[in-house]
């Protein structure tokens, strides 16, 4: 029996509880033992390997909005821990947004449009680079991370923080510009929609998110050890998955009114925001990512490309 069928035996009832967990009466995964044996197993077996005792290995995996980030973390999580006896810590670039306080005081300093959340600039990155430094050192101390909450568009109370009481083996930061490089100045000139058209007409907002690639961001992704990227075919597939995931949430909270859930125009503006980045990720990411998993339109991986030994 293959390495790879032990590790499926072991781990399928669990994946596959999680991946019932994240489905809905009519959007079902197709193929999970396809996805398990022919990808994710491998891919984690590639990880195991580099895994080393003595300090964290930083494992970054970015991909647009839609692309399935979370759900691959978590069965990656579920095949580490119970598999590899690795102790995984998972947590979403997105955790680490600034508050909405910082972001208002932000808009109001240098851009009316960095009060949304998504772009580099709006999250906390020296809070990310002192977790880094802290998980590092030998003498551990307890660690609290922030917990994002998306409904209210601001953190979670402090006694919903992630906690860490231990060193992982294993650190996944995922969210969808995890890894992104800054682009030329010279194309930041061209608007790529009617948002920066309209709202960035001297480029202020586009030129701020661009710097903070530069600088900030550009410590913090050099600190990774490897770069997974889920890469789909184009900007449109991804509005589409984005508008189901919405779809998802709205069904899944329709009970609470406190959710806010975008409506198809809010999800396209809000996308607009994110649209520059990602395509430049789609031209340069799998030029330097150390595996890419190639996406159908269909939502499944339909091939896996490793870069690095």
């Amino acid at each position: 029996m293959s390495l790879v069928n032990i590790c499926f035996d072991k781990v399928k009832k669990d994946c596959f509880r999680f991946i019932k967990s994240q489905e809905t009466s009519k959007e079902k995964f197709g193929n999970k033992d396809g996805m398990l044996k022919s990808f994710l197993i491998p891919m984690c077996f590639w990880i195991a390997k580099k895994a080393n005792n003595k300090k964290p290995y930083f494992v970054g995996l970015a991909g647009g909005q839609g692309t399935g980030k979370t759900t691959i973390t978590s069965i990656v999580k579920i095949i580490l821990e119970k598999h590899f006896k690795l102790k995984v810590f998972k947590i979403s670039i997105d955790d680490f947004y600034k508050t909405r306080k910082e972001r208002l005081n932000l808009s109001k300093r240098i851009h009316p449009m960095l009060m949304t959340r998504g772009v580099p600039g709006t999250h906390d990155v020296q809070m990310m680079l002192n977790f880094f430094k802290k998980i590092k050192s030998k003498k551990l101390k307890k660690i609290d991370l922030p917990n994002f909450n998306k409904a209210v568009d601001d953190r979670f109370p402090k006694k919903n923080w992630y906690k860490i009481k231990e060193k992982p083996d294993v650190i996944i930061l995922e969210g969808w510009c995890v890894g992104a490089r800054s682009e030329l100045n010279n194309t930041l000139k061209k608007s790529k929609n009617s948002l920066e058209k309209v709202n960035d007409q001297k480029l202020v907002w586009r030129k701020y998110v661009n710097k903070q690639l530069k600088t900030k961001y550009k410590r913090l992704y050099s600190q990774l050890n490897c770069m997974i990227y889920l890469k789909a075919k184009d900007f449109n597939l991804l509005q589409k998955w984005r508008l189901k995931q919405e779809h998802k949430l709205w069904l899944k909270t329709k009970k609470s009114s406190s959710h806010k859930i975008m409506n198809k125009g809010d999800v396209i503006n809000f996308m607009q925001t994110y649209q520059r980045i990602t395509e430049n990720m789609f031209k340069k990411m799998p030029k330097y990512a150390s595996i890419i998993l190639n996406l159908n339109s269909n939502h499944q991986i339909k091939s896996a490309v490793y870069k690095s030994k």
